[in-house]
């Protein structure tokens, strides 16, 4: 984001927040607050999503369309399906993601020094991103794995628990993370994006609109809100042929010897270019919706939580 005038002029760096254990924690829980709330509110959206990527010929007629068929087949409570993991797994995610945000950006322009920092601010942003959400995946996983088999197969299993246990005992733990490939190929690029474009997107709209503390707060929540709008669509697209294939790959058995990467280079073969991009639209109002609300709850859970401010980067950067 952008630094002061008189720190570009004059060369000054800026006072670098040090950071406790305690502060990293209210980063975290304003993550988990930010991630679960939003990921679990967009459960009916996700699921019609998911359905429109596992059986599109069945469901043909859009989002919209396919809303209405689910509801029609099954009743209204099939929209809730995958709740329970849906709030727990991403809950988790959202603290390693935006902790561990915090966490990795701090170390790099530590370890880089700030004036060396400004000059290499994007690959900060990117590699803090990419690293925070390796440890959020293998968190989120398990539990990404029982939420897609819950809704590609409602009959499955009754919730979190039943589908948990049930993966668990006839499966074994490897069954979780039969996923793992595609799940990093869908977030880590996703992450990236989320937070690379937030980052210069808000440079961008402040200093549009004046220096941040200058700003009221509800100017600054709408910046936020914006910003973040505009890094989930970018995401979106960004992540969406993997998301393809990770629906797919939870609810595909593997054939005897078949490696996950085999099983992977199979269905994209099969899925194609543009079925890869099966379900954009949906996925865009999705991603975009609930990035955008992200970074807006993140950013005022922050404040009355009592962080500290969070490192802005100043300087062009690449």
């Amino acid at each position: 984001m952008s630094a002061p005038k008189s720190t570009l002029e004059t060369n000054i760096q800026p006072v670098i927040p040090q950071y406790s254990v305690g502060d990293y924690a209210k980063f975290a829980l304003a993550g988990a607050i930010g991630c679960g709330t939003t990921h679990s509110s967009m459960v009916p959206i996700d699921v019609v999503k998911t359905r429109i990527q596992l059986e599109p010929t069945v469901y043909n007629t859009g989002m919209v369309g396919s809303f209405r068929k689910i509801i029609s087949q099954e009743g209204s409570g099939a929209l809730l399906t995958g709740f329970g993991p849906t709030l727990l797994g991403y809950s988790i995610q959202g603290a390693f993601k935006f902790g561990g945000y915090e966490v990795f950006k701090k170390f790099f322009i530590d370890q880089l020094g700030y004036e060396t920092a400004t000059n290499y601010k994007n690959s900060i942003y990117m590699g803090s991103a990419a690293a925070a959400e390796f440890l959020a995946d293998i968190a989120l996983c398990p539990l990404e794995a029982t939420r897609i088999r819950l809704v590609s197969q409602p009959q499955f299993a009754n919730g979190l628990v039943g589908g948990f246990s049930r993966i668990l005992k006839e499966e074994g733990v490897g069954s979780f993370y039969s996923g793992f490939t595609p799940i990093l190929f869908k977030q880590i690029p996703y992450n990236i994006a989320k937070f690379l474009v937030f980052e210069r997107a808000s440079e961008l709209y402040f200093g549009i609109v004046g220096e941040k503390e200058t700003l009221s707060g509800s100017v600054q929540t709408a910046v936020n809100l914006l910003s973040g709008l505009t890094a989930g669509l970018a995401a979106a697209i960004v992540s969406q042929p993997a998301d393809t294939l990770l629906s797919k790959v939870n609810k595909t058995k593997k054939a005897p010897g078949q490696s996950t990467i085999g099983l992977l280079a199979q269905l994209a073969k099969q899925l194609g270019f543009v079925g890869s991009f099966t379900g954009l639209p949906t996925r865009l109002v999705m991603v975009g919706t609930l990035t955008s609300l992200q970074f807006g709850i993140y950013g005022t859970l922050k404040k009355s939580l009592g962080c500290p401010p969070t490192i802005e980067i100043g300087g062009g950067g690449h």
